[in-house]
This record gives structure tokens, C-alpha cells and sequence, in this order.
């Protein structure tokens, strides 16, 4: 595994735009996009380029901005969506369809073979075009795998690079996605990209499944944003790979929280302390054994380094807090409180804590250190 090169296809530009009231401007977008390439990613998906408009614009800018990342355009099987693509300068493109028998029948209102023949005659057009080509099965979680096999097959033959194996409505667990993704892998030999979507809460799990079983490409977007409950998370996918696969992709992570404020401010969406990775309560240590094990060996309750991702270590005085912690902190402040002097203040601090059902600012410390001890206190 830890041989392995894994290739990191962001989309935020194309499906995290896609979320439900989210607008980029053209400037938030090429702003992404190089902050993504400074970062490290291997291929930004930057748009749709057949809507024209401000998206052409955007994906055109992107395209002539140096950057040493590979551009994608997103289409349909339509051969006038993959000219406005070129129109653009991309030099790769996702060409989608569905798969499963359920889309074919109710929203392509077509058959098997339409989806083959419209999918050959895209992909053939692309490659004569000189464009690397994803061809994307929307819905394969949901497609009879004997179909989908088939489809890879088609793709392949018409020469596209890879399959974007689309987990459209997030209903892939591990297990079934390692057995899915190995046996597509040994059927058809073609390249698989992994683009799961996360309404059960297992789009990180499923996209390191696929890398397990065989996946090359994994598919993601900065903070998971994406239609409905989002994508696989950039931050959480590449940190997975490197801590629990030992994949190091050489990424200059110590930019995740930019990167993830950044979106975050542009998406208009929030940024939950508690996401992983990027958020603000990820090196956050308020219980008494778990702030006292982080003094001691931050390994103790740290699966990485903050500074890895562009955090740093916060010891927060709260109701959970021990002596460790409040002996740290107002070593902080030039205050150097003995082992007994913490016990001592300690259950005020805790009262305190339940009284504004919150951990206390620096100043209310000090507050209460004053009225404990008085205005000069007795330093250890």
C-alpha cells in the first residue's frame, strides 16, 4: 500500500458548487484553484463549461493560470458539451451518465444500449480531441454489476482512461465497496476513480475501501461540500491515506484550515468545530486525563501534529478540567500556581464553568484567580 500513487481529483469547483444555495464568483473560483494546485491536488474539476457564462469564464481563467494541475471539464455524452469544454483549454474531461437501471429508466427514459452507444461516441470524440477522459457511471452504486462491467468495458475500448465509479446517493458501506471496486478492477482492468457521496456519513470510509481494493483516483472536495450531505473530504481522505495506509502524497497540509476557511467563507457554509481535520475543536483538550496525558506526550490523544494542518494545541478550562491543565494554563499568563493552590482553585473554576455552561475565557480566569486568592495572588 505504501507504494501506491494515488491520484486526488478535486471537484469543489464542480460538484461542491453544486450544493444546494452555494454560488462561487469567478474570482472565489480561480482563488480555489490555486490554492488547491499550491496544495497539491493532481486534477481540479473546475466546472461546466456547455452552461456558458460566468462558468465558461471561470474554467477559461483557470485553464490559463499556469497551474501545474491537471483542468477537467464535467459533461454529458453530448459532443457540443465536450466542445465547449475545449473551447475552454482543459486538458482532461469527465464525460457522465447514468448506469443504474432505475436513472435509465425514469430520467434518461432510455435503454442500455442508448447509455453505450451515447458513452462510445462521446468518449471516441474526446480522445480524437487529444483530452484524457473520465467516464463517469452516475449511479453505480445502485447498477447491476453485469451492466456496469459492460460499461467499463465500452469506456475502455473507446479509449477512455478511467471510470468514475459514482456512489450518487451515498448508500455504499466499506465492505461491499472493497468487493464491488475489486471484482470491477479484475473484470476490466481499467483505472477506477472513487466519487462518493456521504448521506450515511461514510464517504471518507468508503473512498479509502476503493483505494484498498484497488482504486488509483479518489474524488473529493474541501470540507466534504457537496450536494445533500456532501463529497468525501479532501482533508480527512488525504490525512486517512497517509496515516492509516502510510500513502504519503506529499501535500503541503499545514494548508488545510486556509483552505478550509476559504470555502467555508465562499459556500456561505459554516465550518462545525468539530469537523475532522480542519476544525477547531480537533486539538482542543478539556478533560482533566485527556489535557494531562496531552501535556505530558500530545501523542497520548493526538493522531498527528496540529501544525500538520495549519491548527494549534488549545488546553480549554472547563467543568472537566484537572490541575494539570489549570496549572499550564496560568503558566501561561506568568503565573506559576502550586500543585495545592490548583486544588484549591480548581472547584471554583469548575463552578464557574456550570454556571455559563461553557469552558471560561482567559480574562474570567484571571477573574477568579483574583477574587480567590486576591489582587496579588500567591504564586508558587
Amino acid at each position: 500500500m505504501t507504494q501506491r500513487k494515488i491520484v486526488v481529483v478535486d471537484t469543489t469547483l464542480r460538484d461542491g458548487e453544486q450544493t444546494a444555495g452555494v454560488v462561487f464568483s469567478n474570482h472565489e473560483k480561480l482563488r480555489i484553484a490555486k490554492l488547491l494546485d499550491e496544495l497539491g491536488v493532481h486534477q481540479i474539476e473546475a466546472g461546466i463549461p456547455v452552461m456558458g457564462g460566468d462558468e465558461q469564464e471561470a474554467v477559461r481563467a483557470i485553464c490559463k493560470a499556469g497551474l501545474k494541475a491537471s483542468i477537467m471539464g464535467w459533461n454529458r455524452p453530448v459532443i457540443r458539451d465536450i466542445e465547449a469544454s475545449l473551447a475552454c483549454g482543459v486538458d482532461a474531461v469527465a464525460i457522465s451518465i447514468s448506469t443504474s437501471d432505475i436513472h435509465i429508466k425514469y430520467k434518461l427514459k432510455a435503454t442500455r444500449e442508448w447509455v453505450l452507444e451515447n458513452l462510445v461516441r462521446a468518449v471516441e470524440f474526446a480522445k480524437k480531441e487529444g483530452l484524457y477522459v473520465s467516464a463517469n457511471a452516475e449511479d453505480a452504486s445502485r447498477s447491476d454489476m453485469d451492466f456496469l462491467i459492460q460499461f467499463a468495458r465500452a469506456a475502455k475500448e473507446a479509449g477512455a482512461d478511467r471510470l468514475r465509479y459514482c456512489d450518487t446517493v451515498g448508500i455504499m458501506e466499506p465492505f461491499t465497496t472493497y468487493e464491488r471496486i475489486k471484482t470491477l478492477i479484475e473484470a476490466t482492468g481499467i483505472d477506477v476513480e472513487m466519487h462518493m457521496h456521504n448521506d450515511f456519513g461514510l464517504a471518507t470510509a468508503n473512498t479509502l475501501a476503493g483505494v484498498r481494493a484497488g482504486a488509483n483516483y479518489v474524488g473529493v472536495t474541501v470540507i466534504g461540500l457537496g450536494e445533500r450531505a456532501g463529497n468525501a473530504a479532501l482533508e480527512e481522505v488525504v490525512m486517512g491515506l497517509k496515516y492509516l495506509y502510510g500513502i504519503d502524497l506529499n501535500f503541503k497540509t499545514e494548508m488545510f484550515r486556509e483552505l478550509a476557511e476559504y470555502v467555508s467563507r465562499a459556500s456561505g457554509r459554516p465550518l462545525p468545530v468539530c469537523k475532522p481535520i480542519v476544525g477547531s475543536n480537533m486539538f482542543r483538550h478539556e478533560s482533566g486525563i485527556h489535557a494531562d496525558g496531552a501535556l505530558k506526550h500530545p501523542g497520548t490523544y493526538e493522531a498527528f501534529q496540529p501544525e500538520e494542518v495549519g491548527l494549534e494545541r488549545q488546553i480549554v478550562i472547563g467543568k472537566h478540567s484537572g490541575t494539570a491543565a489549570l496549572r499550564a494554563k496560568f503558566a501561561e499568563y506568568g503565573i506559576h500556581l502550586t500543585k495545592h493552590q490548583a486544588e484549591e482553585l480548581l472547584p471554583a473554576v469548575r463552578a464557574a464553568a456550570v454556571d455559563l455552561k461553557r469552558s471560561l475565557f482567559d480574562k474570567e480566569l484571571m477573574y477568579i484567580y483574583e477574587d480567590f486568592f486576591g489582587k496579588r495572588g500567591h504564586v508558587g
